[in-house]
């Protein structure tokens, strides 16, 4: 009866270990000259899901953050899915050069991490960690990230006012009042409509004229664009 019951207390302990939370001390670096992130959405999920994928067409969820910075739709999926999520540490926009550092409880059952954000001036570009697999070794962890094209807008590097919604081609805002007006449009079609690698801002440097409202000698980039730091304790 005693032996029965200590298997009991060891199986118990083993479940209970097996379920315990893991803290992930995170922070997302910037490493742009000119470019701004819209709210950062950090996600522990499991293999079941997926924030974005590359060489596949972008849902409406990565669309809307893609193209307007809205993380919601991404945070809904996310909830439904019983993902752990840190959402907008930064409190708004992560300037150039700037860091943000936050936390991350994870259940054990999410092995896999990912992080989205918008990137500012852009049609459609976005900073992405797709599916990273969580170290269960004690440690610290760097990964340089790239950005991204959700495929979803041409990148015609036209600025809009206020826009951003799904579908709207153009460019919500540039955040550092640094871009230029009248631009004719670099594109208004793409051929690449999946979610691929960026090819980075064209600009030009007539900012009251020219085919972009972007400055090359500003917003123009290359990758990495940010890098992220994992403390797994």
């Amino acid at each position: 009866m005693k032996i029965k019951s200590l298997i009991s207390t060891i199986t118990l302990v083993a479940a209970s270990a097996s379920t315990m939370a893991q803290d992930l001390d995170i922070t997302l670096t910037n490493l742009s000259q000119g470019l701004y992130f819209t709210p950062i959405l950090t996600t522990a999920h499991t293999s079941d899901s997926s924030v974005f994928s590359l060489a596949t067409a972008a849902s409406a969820e990565l669309q809307a953050m893609a193209e307007g910075g809205d993380i919601s739709g991404l945070v809904s999926m996310l909830s439904n899915a019983n993902a752990n999520t840190n959402e907008n540490p930064a409190s708004g926009l992560l300037a150039p050069a700037m860091s943000t550092s936050y936390m991350l409880t994870n259940d054990s059952t999410n092995t896999l991490l990912s992080l989205t954000t918008m990137i500012l001036p852009s049609n459609d570009g976005f900073v992405g960690l797709d599916s990273w697999t969580i170290p269960t070794e004690v440690g610290t962890y760097t990964i340089m990230l790239n950005a991204y094209d959700a495929g979803t807008e041409a990148n015609n590097e036209l600025i809009i006012d206020g826009g951003g919604a799904p579908g709207t081609a153009g460019i919500p805002a540039a955040p550092g009042g640094d871009a230029g007006t009248n631009g004719s449009g670099v594109t208004n079609s793409e051929t690449n409509m999946m979610v691929h690698i960026h090819r980075g801002t064209l600009g030009d440097d007539d900012l009251a004229a020219g085919k972009s409202d972007l400055d090359n000698r500003v917003h123009r980039w290359l990758n990495p664009v940010a890098k992220l730091t994992i403390v797994v304790k």
